[in-house]
């Protein structure tokens, strides 16, 4: 008898253990389909999500229908370049810049007359691809202002751009600050370069005439696979143009590298 009472508990012990786990069976079916169905939820948003900024983005960027003002002597893919020297120079400069970039503020004041003087010997035209990266990192809206305002500056003129970019170095402020975003304080650099400030230009400037085209080459920019500034590429081939030691090139090194690459 004993050993019956006992047989009974076991086969009762081992029935409640199948029930238990046949309902945990259950609820893990029903987690399962659960999961399965949240999944498909978030999918969908995703997906969704991503479609609304696809047509948002296209919607901003879409300026290139029409809308945007282009100015003239705008150069290059979407006219999203800038082309300062000879046409027929035998070789090209492509330079990758953002106006509030520390770094490219010391290749320019190091560098840049030889840069500048080299071209207008026609050794080579140099091409400008100008980023507004920094307004993203920093805050602020220095880079597009500065850029847009380089705009109403090529519209005056080529020549007129390459002082205009000049001087914006020359006077760059502190990394940190947002001394660009301020059109009045542009403006008053312009005024550095003779001609430069006609009525056409303080009023694209006021009016920020040439944003949109702003975006475009910045847009250009971010999609040219160049990751950092200044980026310096003598027909495709990059230079280094900050030494080892962090500094900028001097203009007798650039002009001594330049004349290696190019075997003259």
């Amino acid at each position: 008898m004993p050993s019956t009472h006992k047989s009974a508990k076991t086969v009762t012990a081992r029935e409640r253990l199948k029930q238990a786990q046949q309902a945990e069976a259950l609820r893990a079916k029903r987690r399962r389909a659960l999961t399965i169905g949240v999944s498909v939820v978030a999918a969908v948003a995703v997906i969704a999500g991503g479609t609304t900024l696809a047509v948002n983005a296209s919607k901003n960027s879409d300026s290139g229908s029409g809308t945007v003002a282009v100015p003239a002597n705008a150069s290059g893919p979407d006219n999203t370049v800038v082309v300062y020297g000879k046409a027929d120079a035998p070789h090209t400069l492509a330079v990758y810049e953002d106006f509030r970039c520390p770094v490219c503020e010391s290749f320019e004041t190091s560098a840049g007359p030889t840069v500048k003087e080299l071209a207008d010997q026609g050794q080579y035209k140099i091409e400008y691809h100008l980023a507004a990266f920094l307004d993203n990192n920093l805050g602020g809206k220095g880079s597009r202002t500065a850029l847009a305002a380089a705009g109403a500056a090529l519209n005056e003129g080529v020549d007129k751009f390459k002082a205009f970019h000049d001087v914006l170095y020359a006077n760059q402020p502190s990394e940190r600050e947002d001394a660009f975003g301020d059109v009045n304080h542009i403006l008053d650099l312009a005024g550095q370069v003779p001609g430069l400030k006609t009525e056409a230009f303080t009023k694209a400037v006021t009016e920020g005439t040439y944003k949109g085209w702003a975006a475009k080459v910045a847009s250009a920019f971010n999609k040219s696979g160049v990751s950092g500034t200044p980026t310096v590429k003598l027909d495709g081939k990059t230079l280094d143009v900050i030494g080892k030691d962090g500094k900028a090139l001097s203009g007798d090194q650039f002009g001594a590298l330049v004349k290696q690459s190019i075997g003259g």
